[in-house]
């Protein structure tokens, strides 16, 4: 089975080659990368430029400037997949190389897969970037010592429980579901024809996603002490739109939407 991981960015060429460099090192290779950029200058493009002569396959799915609309770019990746088992990252996050095999191992028909992350210090994410440190540095043996040291900010993400026996503990739960580690079979992301591109400006479109799936009855199955992430710090985006995005949510929570005509296919 191919699995198609879309990455979103925007103007944040360091952190996608990071990112990107974090694929290069997975246990298993049955992937491809769509990175989903929602209208970033020539920059992101040359950074993608570099790995034409990688082993693994990248695509790049772009869009003009016109504000925060991941849910369309989102979208517009998903178009270009080949995978029949999608994963959504952002382009600020760092995986392991366990990531790709567990998720596959987690993968089942009936059910997304709702991983988790833990955030870095800005001290320590710019460690990272500038002197090429090793996403291996973040481990077992130091990972108490990056934790007194505030570098991050939780463990159980990083911690591999793969017989975790709680994984449908909290089927029909969106609340906390998110786009930075999230899994779905291809099917199910078209059957609710995919992102609902009404998501203008952050924050939402991510929970209408999961609250619509669950609609479906697709539910929800714990990816957590098995895909865990690291995350970035940076500048956190405006938030202006969110009142606005948060009644498009309880709207559809409230109408228990399942299809939505403004998304992955035009209707």
């Amino acid at each position: 089975m191919l699995i198609s991981v879309i990455i979103t960015t925007y103007n944040s060429p360091d952190f996608l080659k990071k990112c990107i460099n974090s694929f290069l090192f997975q246990k298993d290779k049955d992937f491809e990368l769509i990175v989903g950029d929602d209208g970033s200058t020539q920059d992101t493009k040359k950074i993608i430029s570099q790995y034409k002569n990688s082993k693994i396959k990248i695509s790049h799915a772009w869009h003009n400037d016109e504000g925060f609309r991941a849910a369309k770019i989102r979208n517009e990746a998903a178009k270009l997949s080949s995978g029949e088992y999608l994963i959504f990252i952002d382009g600020d996050c760092i995986v392991f190389d366990d990531f790709i095999g567990n998720h596959r191992k987690i993968a089942e028909k009936g059910f997304f897969a709702r991983g988790n992350r833990a955030m870095l210090s800005e001290k320590f994410s710019q460690k990272l970037i500038n002197e090429n440190t090793n996403i291996n540095l973040i481990n077992f043996k130091n990972i108490i010592k990056l934790r007194i040291q505030r570098d991050i900010n939780r463990i159980f993400p990083i911690l591999r429980f793969t017989n975790y026996p709680f994984r449908k503990l909290k089927k029909r739960k969106w609340e906390g579901a998110k786009t930075c580690n999230l899994a779905l079979w291809k099917k199910d992301f078209e059957n609710i024809n995919g992102f609902d591109e009404s998501y203008i400006g952050w924050g939402r479109e991510d929970s209408d996603l999961v609250v619509r799936l669950i609609n479906n009855y697709i539910y929800r199955k714990e990816a957590i002490f098995s895909t865990g992430l690291v995350h970035l710090k940076h500048k956190i985006n405006s938030r202006e739109n969110f009142s606005k995005n948060d009644k498009l949510l309880k709207k559809a929570i409230i109408e228990n939407l399942t299809y939505v005509k403004n998304g992955y296919k035009k209707s």
